[in-house]
């Protein structure tokens, strides 16, 4: 049995998934035509907690094929100034 909460073991794993959200991810919407030209902008998810801003996230990365990586800037913050990624490039196409 996985060791991962409910919440993260029931996330969407693609947008088609996702449900309501609808003015965003439905045919023809935003997200929809972004991930259909495999172009993403960058965006700000912003809301309350529990609101599916991280699915959200999840589910473009994983609808995308795109590399991801969850953190939690509370309990994070200290995992994140010691790991391998601070010390990556990022580079812009």
């Amino acid at each position: 049995m996985s060791q991962q909460p409910l919440a993260y073991r029931m996330r969407p794993s693609n947008i088609e998934e996702i449900i309501g959200q609808t003015h965003l991810v439905a045919e023809g919407k935003t997200l929809n035509r972004m991930i259909k030209a495999e172009r993403l902008a960058s965006m700000i998810l912003f809301g309350p907690p529990g609101t599916g801003k991280t699915s959200m996230a999840t589910a473009l990365a994983k609808s995308l094929k795109i590399p991801h990586k969850t953190l939690n800037a509370v309990t994070d913050k200290k995992r994140i100034w010691k790991s391998p990624w601070k010390k990556r490039k990022c580079t812009v196409n």
